[in-house]
């Protein structure tokens, strides 16, 4: 064996080398530290990096020139490390990885080279580092598949005592959120804590239409009596045995592949009987079954099934035969682009429905989706009711001229580019009006000409009499949004408790700032404290912003804390830092940094915070369980004089150019990632959680959902480490004490306790799922089911066409 001799100890010569090769090793990763180190510094960032590139560099030419000073500056530099990352992010566990996890590794390596370092007599003091470090390795291999950063629950759920649904034609999932209230609180107790684990695949139903392209399935199913109805990207209907999920009847509108946004994520309903004033949900329930199954005698439909299409139609079927309903509109179909002027441009539509129509008594209330960015002419944000008897318009609300309460005048259209209302509302029978969530004015990013009369109702929640279409009131969650922040989320309906014996009735409206709005929904005066901040004044030429904006303080916030150079995190130290450097590069100020020409940091951003999932409330004890997005955007103002119209990349968010004709700029956006790309922040980048609406605490949190199923750059993870990724789709809670989410990129819907948000249960999916799940009693046989369209996760590229409903074991 060749040797070399050192200080009177022969060493074998590959143990040298491999020193040599460490210590080089070492001190390239403390070189390329350092020169970022001295680029972040430039920037006003963390001298760190500076000091321990240049520590590390010195320990790694001591080390490949075999001298022992070389381990004592690198532990030295490690030591100072474990001090720093302490000081700036605590014993959180994944800011600390990478901070960290690096030193481990090569302290490790070091432990075992010490015998060709330092002599054969140190070698047992070699093994005994070395077997040390190695189960600090384990243990943070092992930690990196547990939960970390959850929010434990302190106390336990306070039950009011509440009607147990169990006879299947009292069950009625008639609204997106299944009663007008939008709680999304299915009141059944069959699957519960104890027996949620035999949850098992009833029924599995393939509706044919694979979600791709621009396909998105995010569908909540309607559930009359013994039949549930599903709505597919593409606008087709089909009713399918509650019992079985065997297909009765399938309706197709032949709409055309929209190319940008195809959505359908429910359907209405609606009996000309059932309409009683004022409107009792669980009354009626056990007539809308029976109806559902009827035809009249005169041939028309009973039970009416209430369809928006992406192609700018309404249209009413027959529940039981799925045949349009002929004294509705023209042969069961309206023009719901009567009245909008231009909504087609080059063969792409502008103005289409994506969200479910809301049906209030016998009026169809209905806002429209417009695409973001195109334009400040873009077709109008009008709200209107329809005749759910006739399809005839009884009123509309046209924010920028309100003396047009019908269809404008001949020749004219309703006001262009007026804030939308895309998202879906929710009513109150008793007090007679429905709440609109409000988009922001087009085209989104730039604000400079907006009107007054239009500018105080974009990003609100605004009350319309039901009966007339005018505004009762508006609260305001953004002023003069320029960020996207338009209200995603339908308001949720629930009476909070006075301490007076009495009760409020309140609303509930999430954002996508991660504040929670608590209004009373008589007046829409705020419930819990607001307060108006002052926020950062710089802003594009042409612009304005307002000098404070509203947060909800009296409530908790997820996920709205501004970002700091600390926040931003990697894989490696090398990602860490490159993300340090691009962080300080950013033109961010916090939440309301307006967009700029030089590149600009959103955050929470326009994908949210809380998206169209909306809320769920356990309607027994106030609990109000919420799952969020945390991913930053980055966008940039260029002015439309220095852009090549031909170059310009057409979509919609992270990836696309928003023309913003009209305006001085277009607008770039791109995703904040790392060069590894992934996300540049720190996780959780998604949580499930839970308030008590009562004492407006939070009680517990926990990441959502694990990378299993991510891909990033072409490769899927496939290790179950729960960071907490990005979600859409809400939860249903029950009686049990349960709440059910999907939405996750992994491919499970969940079952969570509701007192502390364990996971009790998961079901793996052929694919991801976006959609909010439903649950209600078959009459046939009584079971409780919980039911999901899965269509493929949110940037997965596993996609299908899947109904699945799970339900416990059939008794014996």
């Amino acid at each position: 064996m060749t040797t070399v001799k050192q200080d009177a100890v022969t060493q074998p010569t590959s143990r040298v080398w491999s020193l040599r090769i460490f210590g080089v090793l070492v001190a390239l990763i403390g070189l390329t530290l350092a020169g970022g180190g001295i680029e972040l510094i430039g920037l006003g960032g963390s001298w760190y990096y500076l000091l321990a590139g240049i520590g590390l560099l010195i320990a790694g030419a001591l080390l490949a020139l075999r001298k022992t000073l070389g381990a004592w500056i690198f532990t030295l530099v490690m030591v100072a490390t474990i001090i720093w990352a302490l000081a700036e992010v605590g014993l959180r566990f994944w800011p600390l990885m990478p901070r960290l996890a690096p030193f481990a590794v090569l302290a490790f390596v070091l432990a075992l080279l010490l015998p060709s370092l330092a002599g054969p007599g140190i070698k047992r003091t070699s093994g005994v580092l070395a077997g040390i470090l190695g189960l600090v390795l384990i243990a943070g291999g092992v930690s990196v598949f547990q939960e970390h950063g959850v929010t434990q629950a302190q106390v336990q759920p306070q039950n009011d005592p509440i009607k147990i649904e169990t006879d299947g034609n009292a069950s009625a999932w008639q609204y997106y959120g299944r009663t007008p209230a939008g709680t999304r609180f299915a009141p059944f107790d069959q699957i519960d804590q104890n027996n949620a684990k035999d949850l098992q695949v009833a029924w599995t139903f393939r509706t044919g239409e694979d979600s791709v392209g621009a396909s998105e399935f995010q569908n909540t199913p309607t559930q009359i009596g013994d039949t549930v109805y599903v709505c597919t990207p593409l606008n087709k209907v089909i009713a399918l045995d509650a019992e079985t999920g065997k297909e009765r009847w399938r309706f197709d509108p032949k709409v055309q592949d929209r190319k940008t946004w195809n959505r359908c994520r429910g359907v209405g309903y609606y009996e000309p009987a059932a309409v009683k004033q004022p409107y009792n949900f669980a009354e009626d329930a056990a007539f809308h079954a029976s109806r559902a199954t009827q035809t009249t005698s005169d041939g028309q439909c009973a039970g009416r099934i209430v369809l928006t299409t992406i192609d700018a139609r309404m249209i009413e079927l027959d529940a039981k035969t799925g045949q349009p309903c002929e004294d509705f509109g023209h042969g069961g179909t309206v023009d719901l682009s009567t009245g909008l002027g231009k909504t087609d441009y080059d063969g792409v539509l502008w103005w289409y429905l994506t969200s479910a129509p809301t049906v209030a008594n016998n009026m169809i209330v209905l806002g429209g989706w417009v695409f973001d960015g195109r334009d400040v002419n873009e077709p109008s944000g009008v709200v209107r009711g329809f005749s759910a008897d006739t399809g005839e318009l009884i009123w509309a609300w046209d924010m920028g001229q309100p003396e047009i309460t019908k269809l404008p005048p001949e020749g004219g259209a309703y006001s262009r580019g007026t804030p939308n209302v895309w998202s879906t509302p929710a009513f109150d029978e008793k007090l007679g009006l429905v709440y609109l969530p409000t988009g922001n004015q087009q085209p989104d990013f730039w604000g400079g000409d907006r009107p007054e009369s239009t500018e105080k109702h974009s990003s609100a929640v605004v009350a319309l009499d039901i009966a007339t279409g005018r505004v009762k009131w508006v609260y305001q969650t953004v002023h003069h949004d320029i960020w996207d922040y338009d209200i995603a989320s339908q308001p949720a309906l629930y009476d909070i408790p006075d301490g007076k014996g009495g009760s409020t009735p309140a609303l509930i409206q999430l954002t996508k700032r991660g504040q929670i709005f608590m209004l009373d929904r008589r007046t829409g005066q705020p419930i819990t404290k607001v307060e108006e901040k002052p926020v950062p004044q710089t802003v594009a030429k042409g612009d304005w912003v307002a000098k404070t904006q509203p947060y909800s303080t009296g409530m908790p916030a997820l996920g709205a804390e501004p970002l700091t150079e600390a926040d931003m995190w990697g894989a490696t130290f090398f990602d860490q830092l490159a993300c340090r450097i691009a962080f300080r590069k950013l033109n961010y100020e916090g939440e309301f940094t307006a967009p700029s020409t030089k590149p600009t940091l959103l955050y929470p951003g326009y994908y949210g915070g809380f998206n169209w999932g909306s809320a769920s409330i356990d309607e027994r004890n106030g609990y109000l369980f919420v799952n969020d997005i945390r991913m930053p955007q980055v966008v940039q103002l260029e002015p439309h004089e220095s852009v090549d119209p031909s170059k310009l990349v057409a979509g919609h968010g992270v990836g696309s150019t928003y023309p913003m004709n009209g305006t001085p700029f277009v607008i770039d956006h791109r995703a904040f990632n790392s060069p590894l790309g992934i996300p540049c922040h720190a996780p959780p980048w998604g949580v499930f959680a839970a308030i008590d609406l009562k004492t407006q605490q939070l009680v517990w949190e926990r990441p959502a959902g694990t990378v299993e199923d991510a891909v990033v750059n072409g490769i899927k993870a496939k290790l179950p480490v729960p960071l907490g990724m990005p979600t859409l789709g809400g939860g249903v809670s029950t009686a049990s004490g349960l709440v059910f989410y999907a939405g996750t990129q992994d491919y499970y819907l969940r079952a969570l306790d509701i007192a502390t948000g364990e996971e009790v249960w998961k079901g793996r999916l052929p694919v991801g799922g976006q959609a909010t799940p439903m649950s209600y009693i078959s009459p046939e046989s009584g079971r409780q089911f919980v039911v999901i369209a899965a269509g493929g996760a949110r940037q997965s590229p596993d996609r299908g066409d899947y109904v699945i409903a799970y339900a416990l074991p059939k008794k014996p």
